[in-house]
């Protein structure tokens, strides 16, 4: 397990903990790594899991299928990501998402019900892993909350706008990546990917914006995992969707980031 400390220690489950403390507590909680083949399935829906998984290396997407093939999105998983700790920590409860590997993929699973019952010795960073556990659930939760945002848009512009204006709020720029690809964010969003693909034809020829698939950045050290960059040119985008760009969305917000970057048409 030592080989995965320095990236273990990026997951917020083990945020303030220095290596012996997170070996310590992988003893106590039992955890395990298993690899996984591109397609291949982590956790199935309608299952039971008493372990909760982390991503140590490749993606994964939790998706939601029917009996006909849709299929919704409801995120994608990457490294240190988390999952399933919800129905892990809930008695009885099944998986009503899949984890599938979108990349060959490892994951760690840590039991949840040694995660939650404190070790005979009461070690301080049992406890703290504890906190940090509520601290990811919360952080879910928010994650949840955003998508319902998304979702509740009624046009495809406006769905797509309300997440891409999200995620440059997000990260803090009008260039920005995103995890999905182009099916993968129509799946997402619950929408067409043909009308998503026009919607963003027509933004670009507007001027509004930029956006296209990338392997590499010369300015990273390491390729880009995300499949997807997307550029705002504020004046023209701010004109072209007048209409739907509101205080919700961020509109003031977005305006100061276009400022502070000159950004212009």
């Amino acid at each position: 397990m030592e080989k995965y400390l320095p990236l273990l220690q990026k997951s917020p489950l083990f945020a303030a903990m220095v290596p012996g403390q997170i070996q310590s507590v992988l003893h106590c909680v039992g955890a395990t790594v298993r690899e996984f083949g591109a397609g291949e399935y982590i956790l199935l829906a309608g299952s039971p899991t008493q372990a909760m998984g982390l991503l140590l290396s490749g993606s994964a997407l939790a998706i939601q299928e029917d009996l006909w093939g849709e299929r919704n999105i409801m995120g994608k998983i990457q490294p240190p990501g988390t999952f399933a700790e919800p129905f892990a920590a809930t008695p009885g409860a099944v998986l009503n998402v899949s984890i599938v590997a979108n990349a060959p993929a490892k994951v760690m699973f840590l039991s949840i019900q040694r995660i939650l019952t404190v070790c005979s010795e009461t070690c301080p960073q049992h406890a703290l892993l504890i906190r940090n556990l509520v601290s990811v659930l919360a952080r879910k939760n928010l994650q949840l909350n955003d998508k319902i945002t998304h979702m509740s848009k009624r046009r495809t512009r406006e769905k797509l706008l309300s997440y891409l204006s999200s995620e440059s709020l997000r990260q803090g720029s009008l260039e920005f990546d995103i995890p999905f690809d182009r099916q993968q964010l129509a799946d997402y969003l619950c929408i067409e990917r043909s009308a998503m693909s026009a919607e963003l034809s027509r933004s670009a020829a507007n001027r509004a914006l930029s956006f296209s698939p990338h392997c590499a950045d010369s300015r990273r050290a390491q390729p880009l995992t995300n499949p997807f960059r997307i550029t705002f040119f504020f004046n023209a985008a701010l004109t072209y969707f007048h209409g739907i760009m509101t205080p919700e969305i961020g509109r003031d917000a977005v305006l100061e980031e276009g400022e502070k970057q000159d950004v212009s048409d």
